[in-house]
């Protein structure tokens, strides 16, 4: 097999989309496990649709998720990896294009396409620029215009040097129109173009159902239809593999690579990824409805300042994330469920992608990341639940006895915010809700013992050391015993001062984790309250 090299190339136009991070996590893991190369490329010519800040954003999904480039907008021996940079290379491939009469220049403004495309559909028709409608819009090729030698035209400026039109309108309406000038392709008429997705098979289109795409705008910018293929070719791209959105474009590339004379990658396009009710595409409109999180960090909306919390934010593991888009639509098959991004390395393969969509669901992707949560190291979970209380701005630094409370904790939790959820009261005093306190401590009754009851603990800490829990529990029964209390209420009242609530992990665990001067402190704010 031929050297392997892939690419990603997103168009910075918004957030990273899972749709995309799984288009991204399919190519890198192709090429590692082909030992090849992954690449990073920007497609970032349409300056309508740019946002400045989708690209750091882009870079950090990736990054977050381990999906490293080996090339890209930092270094590459093929670059610039920015389309908007490459603005020289494509010059010369749109000359031989117009030079072969490949493409041509269509004058049409956006409001002349509308009003044209307005009145097909008044019609009942459906409007295609193409060689049935060509001949009678304004490009360089009408007949009509009587300028024959327009398509030895190789830019738009060259325009003003055109000597040989005889109506001086028609010199005056070009030079009108020329600002608004588009390159389109010349897609021949009436062929069966033949295209090989190797998820497919082979694909036949019929020519007259494809638009003449314009492959250069008006701003001068080159479209991802003459971008793409370009830059796959000179970055020697062996295999492209991309969402199933881009396969109506396929056979427009299949022209292009033709009309180059070149080699054209393999291809495979991805099936969808179905919303969790089966019915349509995973958007963002419909995620919004459905709740479900599509983007993989926080995205702050530049033009309706809105905040939306991406995977990391609502405590996921990026492994969990990728094994759980891994799923949708490859399966190496058997009953092996959970993968690091190692073992989906030396697992993956394009003959274990499905054809069919696949439906996103959301449950299964909180059991993948309650699964990758147990099966962390303990030094790992210390490390970012440490993050996590650091960001509350609490910090613990006895990390043998976090880890002793992460062992304890974390089979009740899918996420590690649960952790820190399930053990706040060990980094911080609990708020002691008086209302509360006095309904499930029956305090009409036994406000008095209660009070007697701690400060009998408080002296017993004073005067013995709280980590021999044989003494302590001897100690506590003793007091039940003497004031003819039920050792279950002993429990009750310590395990309020402790943890303000009826929760939590076992009280000798909590009495052991706990400083000394920390349980007196508590057991004394209880005291205070029944004051």
């Amino acid at each position: 097999m031929k050297s392997i090299r892939v690419r990603f190339a997103p168009s910075p136009t918004g957030p990273l989309h899972i749709g995309n991070l799984r288009t991204a996590l399919f190519n890198y893991l192709f090429a590692k496990k082909n030992k090849g190369s992954f690449i990073l490329r920007f497609e970032d010519t349409d300056k309508e649709r740019f946002i400045k800040k989708s690209e750091k954003h882009i870079l950090n999904s990736l990054k977050w998720c381990g999906i490293n480039p080996d090339e890209g907008p930092d270094n590459g021996k093929y670059g610039p990896y920015r389309q908007s940079k490459r603005k020289h290379i494509y010059k010369k491939y749109i000359k031989y294009l117009l030079k072969k009469e490949y493409a041509y220049y269509a004058f049409e403004t956006k409001d002349d396409l509308k009003k044209i495309r307005n009145e097909y559909k008044e019609q009942g028709k459906l409007f295609i620029y193409n060689s049935l409608t060509r001949m009678n819009l304004k490009n360089s090729i009408n007949k009509i215009n009587k300028i024959n030698k327009i398509n030895k035209i190789y830019s738009i400026n060259e325009i003003n040097e055109i000597n040989e039109i005889n109506e001086i309108n028609e010199i005056n309406d070009f030079k009108q129109v020329k600002k608004n000038a588009t390159i389109r392709l010349k897609v021949p008429a009436s062929k069966t173009i033949k295209v090989n997705d190797i998820l497919r098979g082979n694909i036949s289109i019929n020519s007259n159902s494809l638009d003449d795409k314009v492959l250069v705008k008006s701003d001068g910018n080159v479209t991802y239809h003459l971008a793409n293929v370009i830059d796959d070719h000179l970055m020697k791209i062996s295999h492209v593999i991309k969402g199933e959105e881009w396969i109506s474009s396929f056979p427009i590339q299949q022209l292009l690579y033709n009309f180059f004379n070149w080699k054209m990658p393999i291809f495979l396009h991805l099936p969808l990824i179905l919303n969790p009710i089966g019915k349509g595409k995973l958007s963002k409109r419909n995620s919004n409805k459905l709740n479900v999180p599509i983007f993989p960090l926080r995205w702050k909306d530049p033009i309706k300042l809105t905040t939306i919390l991406g995977y990391r934010e609502l405590g996921y593991l990026p492994e969990a994330l990728l094994n759980m888009l891994a799923f949708l639509g490859w399966n190496p098959g058997g009953n092996k469920e959970i993968f690091s991004l190692k073992e989906l390395i030396a697992t993956f393969s394009l003959k274990d992608i499905h054809l069919t969509s696949a439906r996103f669901d959301q449950e299964k992707i909180k059991w993948i990341n309650h699964r990758h949560l147990q099966s962390k190291s303990v030094s790992d979970l210390t490390r970012l639940v440490k993050i996590s209380l650091k960001d509350k701005k609490i910090y613990f630094n006895n990390d043998q006895k976090l880890q002793k409370i992460i062992l304890r904790i974390r089979s009740q939790c899918t996420f590690v915010y649960q952790i820190i959820e399930k053990s706040i009261y060990f980094f911080k005093k609990p708020r002691l809700n008086k209302p509360y306190i006095k309904k499930v401590l029956l305090l009409t009754k036994y406000k008095q013992i209660t009070k007697k009851i701690l400060f009998l603990i408080i002296e017993w800490l004073k005067n013995n050391d709280k980590n021999h829990l044989k003494i302590l529990k001897i100690f506590f029964y003793k007091v039940a015993i003497n004031k003819n209390i039920n050792i279950s209420y002993l429990f009750k009242v310590l395990r309020i001062s402790l943890v303000g609530k009826l929760i939590g992990a076992d009280i000798y665990f909590i009495i052991k984790i706990l400083k000394t001067n920390d349980l007196l402190k508590r057991i004394l704010n209880l005291i205070f309250l029944l004051t």
